[in-house]
């Protein structure tokens, strides 16, 4: 069998678009999920699935232990009200398993407001995300230094619409807007094989959405969820 991909934040919209496309290419996958998350999804597409807690090193181990594979995918990200949140503390885990295993190629998604870009979330964003953006900025940072062939989508705001299709990375960090967790996956799904976009840190937005995410317009955050 040919070495596949790892998985990790399958169970998230948009790791879960990125294994629907990767299983229509017919590359093997190994999905990396939470204690009781909803698998059947993923099993339902035939993802081998791994459970764990990516804030323990031993379990993260065990995934890439469990399988040959080329090329790590990371969506993971800590939930509102989530501590500790696994930004950090779990992209650590996952860079340094998959520099011990000799997986040299890995893929993160964080956010518009990470690293450089911080002057572009509004005041109200940055009232409420501040915390996570200085997270995941220490995960992007981590990533950069670790020697691995990296590629990093930040996303602004994401929904769950159908694919548009018109949505776009570039290297401009001081864009933002909102893109579809489906259009997000088929960007990240499309850069795991371009060489171009190792070492290359990318906004993705979709063009065809005029609008701003809630927080950048500066509306409350919606009880439900981020």
């Amino acid at each position: 069998m040919s070495a596949g991909i790892l998985l990790f934040g399958a169970t998230g919209g948009t790791g879960l678009e990125a294994a629907g496309l990767l299983v229509k290419r017919s590359e093997p996958i190994t999905a990396f999920v939470r204690p009781n998350s909803d698998i059947e999804p993923l099993t339902a597409l035939g993802v081998n699935v791994v459970v764990g807690n990516v804030l323990d090193t031993p379990s993260v181990e065990v995934a890439f232990a469990s399988g040959t594979f080329r090329a790590v995918i990371t969506t993971v990200g800590g939930k509102r009200g989530e501590s500790p949140r696994p930004d950090f503390e779990g992209t650590k885990n996952i860079v340094d398993a998959a520099n011990a295993a000799g997986v040299k190629r890995l893929l993160m998604v964080t956010a518009v407001g990470s690293g450089d870009s911080r002057p572009v979330l509004s005041a109200k964003a940055w009232e409420f995300l501040g915390p996570a953006m200085e997270l995941k900025t220490k995960a992007e940072d981590y990533l950069r230094a670790s020697g691995l062939d990296y590629t990093i989508l930040r996303p602004g705001g994401m929904n769950s619409d159908l694919p548009s299709g018109a949505a776009i990375k570039t290297l401009d960090h001081t864009a933002m807007g909102i893109i579809s967790r489906a259009d997000l996956g088929a960007l990240l799904v499309d850069c795991l094989d371009d060489d171009d976009t190792i070492g290359q840190t990318f906004h993705t937005i979709d063009p065809t959405i005029k609008e701003q995410p809630p927080l950048q317009r500066g509306d409350d955050l919606p009880k439900s969820k981020y």
